[in-house]
């Protein structure tokens, strides 16, 4: 955005400007008590030393004048110069601004890409852990009813132990009964 300041005045003509200038130096010097309406002849003509007078304030209004020109146009540069800084400095911060919308939108859709992938990730680890729960929960089921028919086994087993034995005990008995009776028809 460029700012430029356009000053459009209408300057009067230099023939122009001296005779107004001299009438209000006139009316200047005059309310100021420097020329004295008394020292004016009739006709409108000064003395010599009024005109002396006249010149030296007309010169070193002139000359005043001629300062505040010269002020007003270094002022005016300045003004251009700090305007033209100023654009730059615009320029340059509208840069930078445009820099950092282009920084935070890939950030953004980067954001939103992960965001969706972890929602569609959740939506697939529910039912994974619903099922893993099930699973688990057979599991137990399964390996509580495989221990519990590991205990019966040993039991059984247990129980196959003592009968083998007692039946061989029983049967020894009855063997030694046997080779004693058969012992003793001998």
């Amino acid at each position: 955005m460029t700012t430029q300041i356009q000053t459009t005045q209408t300057q009067p003509q230099p023939q122009q400007v001296n005779r107004m200038q001299s009438s209000d130096q006139l009316q200047t010097l005059m309310a100021a008590g420097q020329i004295s309406t008394g020292s004016l002849s009739f006709n409108g003509l000064m003395s010599k030393e009024d005109e002396e007078m006249s010149r030296s304030a007309l010169s070193t209004f002139k000359a005043k004048e001629e300062e505040i020109e010269k002020k007003k146009l270094e002022v005016r540069e300045r003004v251009q110069a700090q305007l033209g800084r100023i654009e730059e400095e615009t320029r340059r911060l509208a840069s930078i601004r445009e820099e950092l919308e282009a920084l935070t939108d890939p950030m953004k859709k980067e954001v939103s890409v992960v965001r969706k992938k972890i929602d569609s990730v959740n939506k697939e680890l529910k039912p994974l852990g619903q099922t893993c729960q099930k699973k688990e929960r057979e599991y137990k089921e399964a390996l509580d009813a495989f221990n519990e028919k590991n205990k019966e086994k040993v039991q059984l087993i247990t129980r196959l132990m003592e009968l083998v034995s007692e039946s061989e005990k029983m049967r020894m008995k009855k063997l030694e009964e046997l080779s004693k009776s058969v012992e003793t028809i001998q």
